[in-house]
């Protein structure tokens, strides 16, 4: 199973639309957004996939927007982390501002964490646990996403132009 990874897109649809495809061309099945998304016009390039996506700080979950969610079928995170299954691994989405993203980082508990905020790509080890994040869309040298292979637990990186 392939996971498409992307994070910081701060309203950037465009850039989504993109990353979207670039992610499903490389065989992702699943997208996983690492909050800041920016707004509801980048959901609306997530609708019809199989997406699950954290706040970021800069993310404002009003009535609105979780009205909006409900119409689209793409759920707001209940809980922090976001605790995903894929393929028998367990996968802890934050996005990297929250108290308890520091806990995780000095006690990882699960296969994967999944995380954005710092704008730079990141693939290392803590122990048993594999930390990700996938850079940035917005706010970046150069913006990339990342495929996750859970099955190999292979990592790539791939640019968005």
């Amino acid at each position: 199973m392939i996971v498409g990874i992307l994070s910081d897109s701060h309203g950037r649809a465009d850039r989504v639309r993109v990353a979207r495809k670039l992610l499903e061309d490389c065989g992702a099945t699943m997208l996983i957004h690492c909050g800041d998304v920016g707004g509801v016009a980048v959901f609306d390039e997530l609708v019809g996939c199989d997406c699950r996506f954290v706040w970021g700080n800069t993310d404002v979950p009003t009535q609105g927007v979780l009205a909006y969610l409900e119409t689209t079928g793409l759920q707001a995170p209940a809980t922090v982390p976001l605790m995903v299954e894929a393929a028998n691994n367990t996968i802890h989405v934050f996005h990297g501002h929250e108290p308890e993203f520091r806990s995780a980082i000095a006690n990882p508990q699960s296969d994967y964490i999944l995380h954005g905020h710092t704008h730079a790509a990141r693939d290392e080890r803590i122990g048993k646990t594999r930390i990700i994040n996938p850079g940035a869309l917005q706010r970046a040298l150069t913006y990339t996403v990342a495929t996750l292979d859970v099955e190999r637990d292979k990592v790539m990186f791939h640019e968005v132009g």
